[in-house]
């Protein structure tokens, strides 16, 4: 009985320890195909890091050339920003300069316009006056003052004029409108009567008696007081209605000496 134990017992072990040795040596080879493995690995990894060893210094320069370029354009998109700044300012400066001188050359140039309309006034009267004491004829009998009378009154208002004396120069002329108005010089005194007005730069009592002037029949002044209504207008800054009387000259007075000085102002008043 003890002699079959003993042999199942040695059958036994020596089972075990076979199937011990064969574990060990399936474990070897495991071992060994890992070892196989992380050897393979190892010589992959050490390949990368050579590689990336040998790109590092070619991507550090390829960065470090990207932000000096980026630099330089950002310094370059500030100069020429500032450039552009600075063109912007000397143009809004130029624009203020040329709309300063359009506004100094406009005021210079109605201050000629009003000068060179005071002289050919006054050469008008002068002319008109010497024609007066010239003249031989004599006019209608009036019912209020005798044509002799009405002819120096009329020289001696317009002889003030003249002289700068418009107050006593409006009460000659207005004496006589009053005194005999279908007198061949009434049309005349009651232009000049406007132009005392216009003068002492009344200009809305002057465009009053200037279209006074129209209700004469056959007046030789119509075309005088019409460019005078267009400066009067002018004067006052009413620009639309004078326009509208320049072109009033223009249309309705096409053969006056006044003509073509409407068309000037009309050239310049489309300049505003």
């Amino acid at each position: 009985m003890s002699k079959h134990i003993l042999k199942d017992v040695f059958c036994a072990f020596v089972l075990i320890f076979s199937s011990l040795l064969i574990g060990q040596n399936s474990s070897s080879r495991a071992l060994s195909q890992i070892n196989n493995s992380l050897a393979g690995q190892n010589i992959r990894i050490d390949s990368l890091d050579a590689q990336m060893r040998l790109l590092l210094p070619e991507l550090q320069n390829a960065l470090s050339a990207n932000l000096k370029a980026k630099e330089q354009t950002d310094s370059v998109a500030i100069l020429l920003i500032n450039r552009i700044n600075i063109f912007q300012n000397k143009m809004r400066l130029i624009e203020d300069k040329i709309s300063y001188v359009d506004s100094v050359n406009f005021e210079i140039l109605a201050q000629l316009v009003m000068v060179e309309n005071k002289i050919v006034t006054l050469a008008n009267s002068f002319t008109e006056m010497y024609d007066l004491k010239s003249s031989k004829s004599s006019s209608k009998i009036s019912s209020r003052i005798s044509p002799v009378e009405y002819k120096k009154t009329y020289i001696d208002a317009l002889s003030a004029y003249q002289n700068g004396d418009y107050n006593k120069a409006i009460n000659g002329f207005s004496g006589l409108v009053l005194s005999d108005p279908n007198n061949d010089l009434a049309d005349n005194s009651q232009y000049w009567l406007a132009e005392c007005y216009y003068t002492m730069k009344n200009y809305k009592r002057a465009i009053m008696e200037f279209e006074k002037v129209f209700s004469f029949s056959g007046t030789d002044k119509d075309d005088d007081a019409q460019l005078k209504l267009g400066h009067c207008h002018r004067s006052m800054g009413n620009f639309k209605k004078s326009r509208e009387e320049y072109q009033r000259l223009i249309d309705y007075f096409p053969g006056s000496e006044f003509y073509e000085k409407a068309r000037e102002s009309l050239k310049q008043l489309s300049a505003k």
